[in-house]
């Protein structure tokens, strides 16, 4: 896996590469390379719409590009490359991180490239190489036939360069004639405006006049794109962002499919809940073994020196127990079953089944109550921890706070700042609560761990977390006092 950042000029009719080197660069020209390129996508183009490209290109097998975090004028990607000499046959690994795009759609050669590529090797005074300049001349085939032509140059730096000096080397080629930065991807411009089209997914911008329908399909659209984006991020394992953002994504879309229930068809709505449940322990069992290494490994650095070692043995325990629900978590992404549930989701996020005596109602009006339930459920949970004041009354008010946060974010966009603030407020509230069971799971699996070989060190970092759950006991009725607060229960 690396990280493409790329800048992308398209160049006149007899345009050339003028001298890059100087001020410390040296510009080393590369041989010519004549490249085949097959890029496979659904008939919908479901793969390029959200971004993204499976291509196969002749000498160096398969790759596939997702996106990465914007970079301001630079094209940022991430690239993934698998073995592979036959163009017809995908490696399942590759087929693995289009498949939420995908969804069980056949896929099949969309297009094919041959493209002559000349170019330069940028170095540093060092001699490190910090970028390629190259200039592509495309040619976009229709068996034989050439369909249409495009040239272009991109200019990719090495994942260490700065950004400033793909700067720089746009200035210069911008002086010797070429046009404005575009950073169009081949694929899009071969393809044309259909490769420019909007994912299946689309979260709309609304406002206080939306409708019931347009309130739900936006809340379940945000939880789809969520969950769609995070799939391969999931799959490969390196972030454990993105095992988070799933966990969200499926806990938001179960949450949100409670709180609009009275508005929605019970035998569709129930169903996919239900469905979102297994998927949600899945990738749960994985977070919880994420947050709890991290937690204790964080903690390491307060042990003495001595006491390390252990403290690094338990972590390694941990990964184990978190490499055995990755495994399980991976299983249940492979299952047929898991395809259904994202086509499910698309569908639900595209045409959620609203009632349609409240379909063209507006929100406003109609989401007035439902908060209701959850915030007296938040209540009595409140008033269970403070009567009762255990580690397990305090979780669920947790979770109750997580609720009726859930509930105020999905009817945020028809009441604007006043449900923002509240969904604010509950969020500190879950925030400490979330702190003291945290440390209350880690407590608990550190008493257990004293049995294998590690009691001495065990107990230090069980100490700390008994520190930190007293601590969160304390910041807990301050948190709510906060959220109580009249003038933010914007729903009454």
């Amino acid at each position: 896996m690396g990280l493409e950042r790329e800048t992308k000029l398209q160049v006149p009719p007899g345009f050339r590469l003028p001298d890059l080197g100087g001020d410390g660069l040296e510009a080393v020209e590369q041989p010519v390379e004549r490249l085949v390129t097959i890029y496979v996508d659904t008939p919908d183009l479901r793969i390029a719409r959200w971004g993204s490209s499976l291509r196969h290109r002749r000498g160096e097998g398969w790759t596939v590009k997702l996106p990465a975090p914007d970079e301001g004028s630079l094209l940022a990607r991430m690239e993934h490359v698998f073995d592979g000499d036959d163009p017809r046959k995908l490696p399942v690994a590759a087929a693995d991180l289009v498949s939420a795009f995908v969804r069980g759609a056949e896929l099949a050669p969309v297009a094919r490239l041959h493209t002559r590529r000349a170019g330069v090797q940028v170095r540093d005074e060092l001699g490190r190489a910090i970028a390629q300049v190259t200039d592509d001349e495309v040619s976009v085939m229709d068996g034989r036939r050439v369909a249409t032509r495009f040239r272009e140059v991109e200019v990719e730096l090495d994942p260490s360069t700065s950004s400033d000096v793909a700067e720089a080397l746009v200035a210069r080629l911008r002086e010797a004639g070429a046009g404005p930065v575009d950073n169009v991807s081949k694929l899009r411009r071969a393809l044309g405006p259909r490769a420019e089209e909007a994912p299946d997914v689309v979260v709309e911008d609304l406002d206080e006049d939306a409708t019931v329908a347009d309130v739900v399909r936006g809340a379940l659209a945000a939880s789809a794109v969520r969950l769609l984006t995070r799939d391969a991020g999931v799959r490969i394992g390196e972030d454990p962002e993105d095992v988070h953002q799933a966990r969200v994504a499926t806990r938001r879309l179960r949450s949100d499919l409670r709180t609009f229930r009275d508005f929605l068809d019970p035998a569709w709505a129930k169903p996919l809940r239900d469905e979102l449940k297994g998927l949600g322990s899945a990738l749960g069992a994985v977070r919880d073994a994420e947050v709890l290494r991290d937690r204790l490994r964080s903690r390491l650095s307060e042990l003495p020196d001595a006491d390390r070692a252990a403290g690094e043995a338990l972590i390694d325990r941990l990964e184990t127990t978190r490499a055995e629900a990755r495994d399980g978590l991976l299983a249940t992404m492979r299952e047929p079953r898991y395809v259904e549930l994202l086509d499910a989701i698309v569908a639900s996020a595209r045409t959620p089944r609203v009632l349609d005596e409240f379909a063209s109602s507006p929100g406003l009006k109609a989401f007035g109550a439902v908060l209701d339930a959850p915030w007296k459920h938040l209540e009595a949970a409140i008033d269970g921890a403070r009567q009762e004041t255990s580690d397990e009354a305090l979780h669920n008010a947790r979770i109750r706070a997580k609720r009726v946060r859930y509930a105020a974010e999905a009817v945020a966009p028809v009441f604007g700042k006043t449900a923002r603030r509240f969904a604010e407020a509950a969020a500190d509230l879950q925030d400490v609560l979330g702190e003291h069971q945290d440390a209350v799971v880690a407590g608990a699996w550190l008493r257990e761990a004293r049995s294998g070989g590690h009691a001495f060190v065990a107990g230090q970092l069980a100490a700390f977390e008994t520190t930190a759950a007293r601590t969160a006991r304390d910041e807990w009725p301050a948190a709510w006092k906060a959220l109580s607060r009249k003038r933010l229960r914007f729903w009454t």
